[in-house]
């Protein structure tokens, strides 16, 4: 027990120390699993407005989101926050996200994930299911927070 207890003060102090630079491996996949835990969670059929703060919380307070096949970005929370609200009122039966693969660099990870769910959007009327593969770029600050994400959609 005392050893399990050292090894990991001694492993929380090494990330501390580690955090001023450049993120570990493990970080990085911790905050990429964390980004899709996130997204997935306001995406459920009972998402609350506390579902989208916390993924808001992941991103830094200057940040991009791009979707780059629809040559669209966020760069304000506020919006970003708004247009997720309004999402809430869609009749979501399921939504699932499984990471396929994930390539890891300085600072960034790349996510390969198949997305699926059924969702009614209020603005159609009828009920769409859906499969496809997106990639994810996720780029990080030096404290962990998402400054840059670029999606590509499939």
């Amino acid at each position: 027990m005392k050893k399990a207890l050292f090894i990991t003060i001694l492993s929380l102090i090494s990330c501390l120390a580690y955090a001023k630079g450049d993120l570990t491996r493990a970080q990085l996949v911790a905050k990429a699993n964390g980004f899709v835990a996130a997204k997935n969670a306001r995406q459920q059929p009972n998402s609350t407005r506390k579902d989208i703060e916390y993924f808001l919380s992941l991103l830094a307070d200057e940040f991009v989101d791009e979707h780059v096949k629809y040559n669209f970005t966020y760069t304000s929370k506020a919006v970003l926050r708004d247009d997720m609200v309004a999402k809430l009122k869609d009749k979501v039966i399921h939504s699932h996200i499984e990471i396929n693969n994930m390539m890891i660099g300085r600072n960034v990870v790349i996510i390969k994930m198949t997305e699926s769910g059924k969702v009614k959007p209020t603005h159609l009327d009828k009920t769409i299911d859906y499969k496809t593969t997106n990639i994810v770029s996720l780029e990080f600050d030096s404290s962990g927070l998402i400054t840059h994400i670029r999606r590509h959609h499939g």
